[in-house]
């Protein structure tokens, strides 16, 4: 048994990945489980979101409003983001339908999608500020809540909804899933001290709650990329996107901030993203197949975390 936890731990990501792409495959291709459909889509999708939330939820309850403090290095990276973000949107907005606007689409949820649950794990192992990342998690998620239902209703309106109410149906929608985890795990706090230590001793189980959550994600980015009927040569294009967003946030992180510990913390606060948010917002709300740019960023990033750790556990600065 504890063999089998060990290798899961060692091998979620790859693990996950595969459980998730094979599982909509099986149902792509065995015709017995198409009725299967209607109630498995909305359940993936939903998923999702409740995945985000207790990992959000996990993140916040450890952490103390006493222990967020701001740093110079935040505002230049969530200035960073927002800016990108919303320059991206505009472009896709003025950017006819076809490839082009799809690669848009893409690098605008890479650039806004917050912060990792995990980020403060990976950070605190490479020596970074647990509660630089965590903070920072904090402030680009009331960001991200503000600024995504104000944009993406001008990129990809509604059909039967007015400006406005796409606005405030897509902010009810991401408000609970960002924000709400933090006021219900701060109420906890200062409210049933007893729940609270309960908690924290089980916010180790969230690392298996990551596990279902990206499972979900491959699977609805594999159905994405098997319905988007897109050719090879836009499907690298995307892949390079991902790639390029991967690299530009971790390197500009970095860039942001001074000393090693900093450095650390900013890259990773602002490289290692929600994936699984990422996903399900294009799944959702934008063109289907930008989910895959979020399945991409998922792998990108794990490969560049995994080098850190192994640099890190050397004694190589990273």
């Amino acid at each position: 048994m504890n063999k089998a936890v060990r290798f899961l731990k060692e091998w979620m990501l790859p693990v996950a990945m595969v459980t998730g792409a094979t599982l909509y495959l099986l149902y792509y291709f065995i015709p017995a489980l198409k009725p299967l459909g209607p109630v498995l889509g909305p359940i993936a999708s939903e998923g999702q979101r409740w995945v985000i939330a207790i990992l959000l939820f996990f993140q916040f309850v450890k952490t103390s409003p006493h222990d967020l403090k701001l740093r110079r290095w935040h505002l230049w990276v969530l200035l960073f983001q927002c800016l990108a973000f919303v320059a991206f949107g505009l472009a896709a907005a003025f950017t006819e339908p076809g490839d082009i606007r799809i690669l848009l689409e893409c690098a605008m949820l890479c650039l806004i999608c917050p912060t990792a649950s995990a980020a403060g794990v990976i950070t605190d192992k490479l020596g970074g500020d647990l509660h630089g990342t965590v903070t920072y998690l904090l402030l680009i998620n009331s960001a991200a809540t503000l600024l995504i239902p104000t944009v993406i209703p001008m990129v990809n309106p509604h059909a039967s909804l007015g400006f406005w109410e796409y606005v405030f149906s897509l902010a009810l929608r991401i408000f609970p899933l960002l924000i709400g985890p933090c006021i219900l795990a701060w109420i906890i706090r200062y409210t049933t001290k007893k729940l609270q230590r309960t908690l924290m001793r089980w916010s180790s189980n969230s690392f298996y709650v990551w596990g279902i959550g990206l499972t979900l994600a491959i699977l609805l980015s594999t159905k994405a990329l098997l319905h988007s009927h897109l050719g090879i040569g836009t499907i690298l294009c995307i892949i390079l996107v991902s790639l390029a967003c991967t690299a530009v946030q971790f390197l500009f992180g970095r860039k942001s901030a001074k000393g090693h510990v900093d450095k650390i913390t900013a890259g990773q606060a602002l490289g290692q993203k929600n994936t699984g948010f990422l996903i399900w917002l294009g799944y959702t709300y934008m063109t289907p197949v930008t989910s895959i740019a979020g399945g991409l960023y998922a792998i990108f990033q794990n490969l560049f975390n995994s080098w850190e750790l192994y640099q890190h556990s050397h004694g190589r600065e990273v």
